[in-house]
Order: structure tokens, then sequence, then C-alpha cells
């Protein structure tokens, strides 16, 4: 109980939840209970949180949208830090620096309103900023790391730093940021462009998107990565996989690239149907499919 009163101290009592669901707050709306589900307001208290959590070896888990992970049905032991309430975004001629909670898309639209282009591809992805860069999201040919300048992030040892782009480990939908870091802030570099040239760009990538992908269904996105030299959704439709269903969990009809939640999926239906299109690719094409959603939460139904 001391620990509870000392987390609600730090975030605010309206701030903290216990046993709180998470398919609330992940875009496959799958997910079992996190212990203590907490949104900081500022980076200093999500500092002084991950502080106080590793002086007490609790588990600590960071989220943002939610939008690019499979929760287990079991959930998350410990503390889950939802950064969505540090999502300031700020402007200063061709920079804009916002917190790790900020939207991606906000910020793509805000860049539009003041004329700076390069943020066009982000304008679609349902994420934030801070797990945008965890993994260099990208899109319709664009990626993160072409346009940040700086990662400001707290390391495992507790200590804040600022990473130059170059120094950042980007590679598709990869960082050094899997490595124990937690991503405070990032700024990003623009270009001045034309206005309505830059807005006409984003609704053409978003009216794509709508074409394309099954935003009608909760998804976590696109479910693997693409393998070299081919696309992941075209060897998953040769394997005569589109519309194959495992409890409520299907690949979607629209894009084989997306395994849906039909309607009441559970973690497990996801990971089985997973594991069952990584086979039947294999056989057919004798590709080895690697995920691109990650897995997190307690171990027995992951």
């Amino acid at each position: 109980m001391k620990i509870i009163q000392k987390i609600i101290s730090l975030a605010g009592e309206t701030n903290v939840k216990l046993n709180e669901p998470m398919h609330k707050h992940t875009t496959f709306k799958i997910g079992g209970p996190a212990d203590i589900f907490v949104t900081p307001e500022t980076k200093e208290a999500l500092l002084e949180l991950i502080g106080f959590c590793k002086t007490e070896n609790i588990p600590v888990t960071v989220v943002g949208n939610g939008s690019n992970m499979l929760v287990s049905d079991d959930g998350i032991d410990g503390v889950v830090i939802c950064t969505e309430k540090i999502n300031y975004v700020n402007l200063e001629n061709d920079i804009i620096t916002s917190g790790a909670g900020a939207f991606l898309a906000v910020v793509a639209n805000t860049a539009a309103r003041e004329s700076l282009s390069g943020l066009e591809f982000a304008a679609g992805i349902p994420g934030t900023v801070g797990g945008g860069t965890f993994m260099n999201a990208g899109a319709y040919g664009g990626e993160l790391k072409d346009v940040i300048e700086t990662v400001t992030a707290l390391d495992s040892d507790g200590n804040v730093k600022v990473f130059k782009s170059a120094e950042c480990g980007f590679g598709y939908r990869t960082s050094i940021f899997g490595g124990g870091y937690v991503i405070l802030e990032v700024t990003f570099r623009l270009k001045k462009g034309n206005k309505e040239e830059i807005l006409d760009t984003m609704k053409d990538l978003s009216q794509r998107r709508r074409d394309k992908q099954p935003l009608e269904y909760p998804s976590a996105g696109s479910t693997f990565k693409r393998p070299e030299g081919y696309f992941a959704g075209k060897l998953i439709e040769d394997a005569n996989l589109k519309g194959y269903t495992i409890g409520g969990a299907q690949v979607s009809e629209k894009h084989s690239g997306f395994v849906i939640n039909k309607g009441g999926a559970t973690a497990q239906d996801v990971l089985e149907l997973v594991e069952h299109i990584k086979k039947q690719v294999k056989e057919q094409s004798g590709v080895d499919l690697q995920e691109e959603i990650k897995l997190i939460g307690r171990q027995g139904n992951l």
C-alpha cells in the first residue's frame, strides 16, 4: 500500500489506476490488466516514477498509444507508464520539439500548418512520437530517421542523454532505444515547403491508407516486417491465407499484411494465427517472416 501511495504522490491520484485492462489502451483492443497504470503529466514526474520503481525493484513498462503491440491475456506485471499526457508540440523556425506522448499525426499536422515539409508520410501513422522513434516508424517511402534531429532519452542507469540522429542506430523498424531506454522528447528538423502541396500529399496518402488498409477493425498495424525482396502481404496472400481466422483473430481480407481483431480476439488467438502464417509462408515460399508487433506482458500466454 505504501508503494501505491508513493506512486499517487508522484503522479496524482487521478493519474493512477489499479488492475487497469490494457485492452483499453491498445489499438488491437486486446490485453489483460496492468497491476498499476500511470499517466504522468510531465517528464519530471515520469523520471521520478521510473527512479522510484527502480529502487523498489518494480517492473516498469512504458507505452504510448499501444499501436504496435500485443499485450498478453494475463496482463502486465508491475507499473505501466503511459506517456499520453506528455504531448507538447513546440515550434521554433524549422524545428519541432515534441514530448514522447504526442501523436505523430498531430506533429505532422502542426508542421503542415506552418508550411514545413518532411512529415507528410507520418500523418496517418496511429502512434506517438516516442513509440514511432523507438521503431523508426515509416510509411510510403518516408521514415522518422529522415527528419529526426535529436532524441532525449533515459538510459538504464538513470541518466538522461541527448542523442543526435546519427547516434540512434536507426534501421528498418529498429533503433538503439530497444536496449532499455525510455524516450522523453524528440526534435524534428523540417524544410520550408508549399503548404497546399504538403496538404495535398497528406490527403493523398491518407486516402491510399483508407483504401488499402483495414482501418475499420482493431489491429496493431502491419503484423510482419517487410522481408528483403518481398512484401509480407503478398506472401501471405499467395499462401491462401487471406481471411484465415483463429478465434476472433483474422488475416484481413482487405490487406493480408494485417492481422485484425474481428471481434473478441484474445492475444492467444493472435499468437496462434501469427505462428500459422509463418509456418505456411515458410512452406510455400521459403521465406521466414518476422513480427513487427511487440509482444509484452506476463509470459503465461506469450
